[in-house]
């Protein structure tokens, strides 16, 4: 079994009227050898009245990483400079490479808005090498019933294979750093081992419940680090419990990042800057 590096309790930091969870990175957290990943907010979940504002992301900059970002419950409507939008329910999926560069919105439809409703989102920021630092930026939305869904034996519940593989299964979607992703809802008691190739990362975070993960006890709100090495997954749910979990090869790249740029250095930092300034970053006529 793979030993655990560290252990991540996240911490609450609402945006606006959104309740919000930081799990990564924390004030007290060194995230610098965690990478690809980079971040992790837990959005909710909370239930939005009739008559409400929406989600508060209006539109906003990126460059250099991806973003994965598992709608749970409720909606999420993305709009973003290259002409792309869409409204992604329960148990879907967006995909955005920032790449070279892109603006995007992260909001509620205008029926949400008026009728209200639950909304549980997570969204993981990855890492991109340097060679593709500046790819072109794309955008893939995905809902539940794109998203390949496997029963787990004995009926210890399911597994979403958001991308990458599971076990021998491919998924629909095929990230361009080989990220491995799937969302597991678990039965209490259910018992997993999960075999991992040596060269991989884990990233494995309890959205609810209670689990012992590599015999180590972790609960809704924990991110778990696990070192990359021989050895696999073994979990056990001690309640019935969701888990999201990642696998990705480490980079081993310098990490210079600000605000919503993350880059290799400070230069391409501030190149990024002036990028967006200038108006490099497609134009927004949403």
């Amino acid at each position: 079994m793979r030993k655990l590096l560290r252990l991540y309790k996240a911490e609450r930091d609402d945006i606006a009227d959104l309740v919000t969870y930081r799990v990564l990175p924390t004030t007290t957290g060194d995230t610098g050898q965690f990478e690809p990943f980079l971040f992790l907010n837990h959005h909710g979940p909370q239930i939005y009245p009739p008559g409400n504002r929406g989600l508060p992301f209006a539109p906003h900059p990126h460059r250099g990483f991806e973003t994965l970002t598992f709608i749970r419950k409720g909606e999420l409507m993305h709009r973003d400079s290259s002409g792309c939008a869409s409204v992604i329910k329960a148990g879907g999926v967006q995909w955005m490479t920032a790449g070279s560069g892109i603006i995007h919105e992260e909001i509620s439809s205008d029926v949400f808005k008026k009728v209200g409703g639950e909304v549980e989102i997570l969204q993981l920021w990855i890492n991109l090498p340097a060679a593709l630092k500046f790819t072109k930026p794309n955008y893939v939305g995905m809902q539940r019933a794109d998203i390949k869904m496997q029963d787990l034996p004995d009926g210890q519940g399911n597994v979403q294979i958001i991308s990458g593989q599971w076990l021998s299964e491919k998924a629909n979607y095929q990230s361009l750093t080989g990220v491995d992703a799937a969302a597991l809802e678990l039965k209490a008691h259910a018992d997993l081992k999960i075999p991992v190739n040596a060269d991989r990362r884990i990233f494995v975070y309890v959205v609810q419940g209670q689990v012992a993960v590599n015999s180590h006890d972790l609960q809704d709100h924990n991110l778990g680090e696990f070192e990359v090495g021989e050895g696999g997954l073994e979990i056990h749910a001690q309640s019935n419990a969701c888990i999201f979990l990642a696998t990705a090869k480490p980079l081993g790249e310098p990490i210079v990042s600000h605000g919503p740029f993350v880059m290799n250095t400070k230069a391409e930092i501030h190149e990024a800057i002036f990028d967006y300034q200038a108006g490099k970053f497609g134009s927004w006529n949403h």
